[in-house]
């Protein structure tokens, strides 16, 4: 299984709050707007960005971080078997994603993701 990449997710009331700074101080590119997260990307390396996110639309927790991986299911099978503690199981959504938290042992939650 190899990483893709690694992606902070901010939490914020308004994600769309965001904008100014990350498009035209930063210089930014909004790369996916679904009102309830935004993510931004650098023009000319679409790997480095960011997220701004008000909830999650399907999970019980907003994730600290999000990490693409190329195996999910691979990953959530040597999470569980390590005895991680998943707070949001594999599920394939709607957005075309395939994805799980898991809660890291400092407490973090990762959204460890695949896309479909």
């Amino acid at each position: 299984m190899h990483v893709r990449r690694i992606v902070p997710d901010l939490h914020a009331d308004d994600p769309a709050a965001s904008h100014e700074l990350y498009v035209d101080v930063l210089g930014l590119q909004v790369a996916m707007d679904h009102g309830w997260i935004v993510t931004y990307a650098a023009p000319g390396a679409p790997q480095t960005q960011l997220s701004v996110m008000r909830e999650d639309a399907s999970a019980p927790v907003r994730p600290h971080v999000s990490i693409e991986v190329d195996d999910v299911d691979a990953a959530h099978a040597d999470a569980v078997r390590r005895g991680f503690e998943i707070v949001h199981p594999l599920t394939d959504e709607p957005w075309g994603v395939r994805r799980f938290f898991v809660r890291d042992r400092s407490g973090a939650v990762v959204n460890v993701v695949a896309h479909a």
